[in-house]
């Protein structure tokens, strides 16, 4: 469908801290597309509950350019490259999951009121999210494939990793937040693309669906960034 794109985009957020590395951007577009719809994988990825989704969140939080790496080498393993609708669901439900799992480690890690509750904002509406995409996927009988030489998962292990190494603190509520900004730009950039290669009209329509979503984590996650200071 040619003409069905997503009317979203956001501007790139740039972002400097000293105490952050630079490896935030691997999830981007691959896990972007994730966000949107899932299929059946674990939401397990780390100590705090979805290991991707948690590694996905240390590396962004511990790094500075962490949402947009992710972002970019994800758009490079799958936005980039044909994707097929088995693709996509996978990609869907890597995102969902991580990002899942980064809202459950802000709710225990974060001490600021509104990081917390973004965080379980996170858990709610991208589990959600989630769900849709296994029933989606289970009633049309996709089984989620990996695109070629996609290193989303791991990539999202280092990112959890990154977050959980970070003490609590005000260092850790920026760099979780900044990352989720990022990530949700990311997110919707790969939204159109996947919209574009998606061949079934239903997982099109879930696609569309879930954009407003995601637009909604990204303008909140930008108010919190302004209040915690850029």
């Amino acid at each position: 469908m040619p003409g069905s794109r997503l009317p979203f985009r956001e501007p790139y957020l740039k972002r400097t801290r000293n105490d952050m590395s630079s490896h935030v951007r691997r999830i981007g577009a691959v896990v972007g597309v994730c966000v949107i719809v899932a299929c059946g994988k674990k939401e397990n990825y780390g100590a705090a509950g979805d290991t991707t989704a948690h590694a996905a969140g240390n590396s962004a939080a511990a790094s500075p350019s962490a949402g947009n790496t992710a972002a970019s080498s994800a758009t490079a393993n799958g936005a980039n490259a044909t994707l097929s609708d088995a693709n996509i669901v996978y990609i869907l439900d890597q995102a969902n999951a991580a990002d899942s799992a980064r809202g459950r480690l802000a709710e225990t890690k974060g001490t600021n009121a509104s990081v917390k509750s973004f965080g379980k904002l996170m858990v709610g509406e991208h589990h959600a999210l989630r769900k849709q995409g296994q029933q989606l996927a289970k009633k049309l009988n996709v089984t989620p494939q990996a695109p070629a030489n996609d290193q989303s998962e791991a990539q999202a292990k280092t990112e959890m990793d990154s977050l959980n190494a970070m003490p609590k603190g005000k260092a850790w509520d920026k760099a979780y937040i900044d990352y989720e900004v990022n990530y949700h730009q990311q997110v919707l950039q790969t939204a159109t693309k996947a919209l574009d290669a998606a061949q079934n009209q239903e997982l099109k329509d879930l696609i569309k669906k879930a954009a407003p979503v995601i637009q909604k984590h990204l303008n909140q996650a930008k108010q919190i960034q302004q209040k915690l200071g850029s």
